[in-house]
């Protein structure tokens, strides 16, 4: 019998502010998947406008009856979809929920598991309830910010602390406040994301992050990586522009590699998460490991974490897509 290949449409674009580097993402993913098995198409969503990149160039429409397209006349139907939004609606739980309705399988973690992972806020005080280190932080909402005073942040969180849209991608709309005159045009900044904004605790430390992956059969964590950059903090510049250096593996202890994995594991398990989810934290000197972040649809050009991590693993992330795409299958 011949082997049928399945669609899988790698789906990109979004309506937050990284929508360039989402479509980045996306070519970095149709150059790593594996051709031969999969007939692999690139589906671009940005507000009402979804189509498909077709080899030739050109584009056509997405049916969001049922997330199919018509090419050379003929009915193509997805089998298969590798979310790769940073923002919404892919990070958020919105995709989800349509893919859930039309009953395709797809890449991410779930509807509640993404809504929860998007809003930082919410995330932290989750999973502090499971005992997992997170920063002190409190929550601000557009046009209630009366409620919470600079005085307040200054006492509940310290200074210098970060101001950040709690529920968006995030690399747009961090500020780093070092005092109270600057809360105000922060919270601003950070509100021209999201209509919530989290004030969080400055921790000092190594910034790490950590990607995995599970399948029915395995559990697969990469190699940890150090980040170091020069700039106030992992901002855009320095996470697009080049401005930091990745370390892969991390210059840390053999144990502390093996707390922070069995961290990432546990967390992973917490969320009941699907597909590859990256893990970022902060070390303080004294070797106590915060989580910082959990991003569920990490970038996926060639030179993010991800694939630095896999290379570093000797792995094909060819093979690791292939395992993420069957383990719903």
């Amino acid at each position: 019998m011949e082997y049928t290949k399945r669609n899988i449409a790698i789906v990109c674009g979004g309506d937050s502010s990284e929508y360039a580097v989402s479509l980045r993402s996306a070519q970095g993913l149709y150059s790593f998947f594996d051709k031969e098995r999969y007939n692999v198409y690139i589906v671009v969503v940005r507000g009402q406008d979804w189509h498909v990149n077709l080899n030739d160039g050109t584009t056509t429409p997405i049916d969001r009856n049922d997330f199919s397209f018509k090419e050379d006349g003929k009915l193509v139907v997805f089998d298969y979809a590798y979310i790769t939004i940073h923002g919404t609606p892919g990070e958020n739980g919105i995709l989800q929920g349509y893919f859930e309705l039309i009953h395709l399988p797809y890449s991410t973690s779930g509807v509640l598991v993404e809504a929860m992972t998007f809003d930082k806020f919410v995330l932290n005080q989750y999973l502090r309830g499971y005992g997992v280190s997170v920063a002190e932080s409190l929550l601000i909402r557009k046009e209630y910010e009366e409620l919470v005073s600079d005085d307040e942040v200054e006492e509940r969180i310290g200074m210098p602390c970060f101001v950040k849209p709690a529920a968006d991608g995030s690399s747009f709309g961090v500020t780093k406040v070092k005092n109270k005159d600057q809360l105000a045009p922060a919270i601003r900044k950070a509100m021209m994301e999201s209509p919530e904004v989290m004030v969080e605790s400055y921790l000092e430390g190594m910034e790490i992050t950590q990607g995995i992956y599970k399948t029915k059969k395995k559990t697969v964590a990469f190699p940890i990586t150090e980040v170091v950059t020069s700039n106030e903090f992992f901002d855009y510049d320095a996470k697009y522009n080049g401005q930091v250096q990745e370390i892969t593996p991390a210059r840390i202890s053999d144990e502390l590699a093996q707390r922070v994995t069995k961290i990432t594991s546990h967390i992973y398990d917490i969320l009941h998460c699907n597909g590859i989810i990256r893990i970022d934290y902060i070390v303080s000197k004294e070797g106590r490991i915060s989580m910082l972040e959990v991003n569920t649809t990490p970038g996926m050009t060639a030179t993010s974490f991800i694939p630095q991590q896999v290379r570093a693993a000797g792995l094909d992330i060819k093979d690791v897509l292939t395992d993420i795409v069957e383990n719903q299958f």
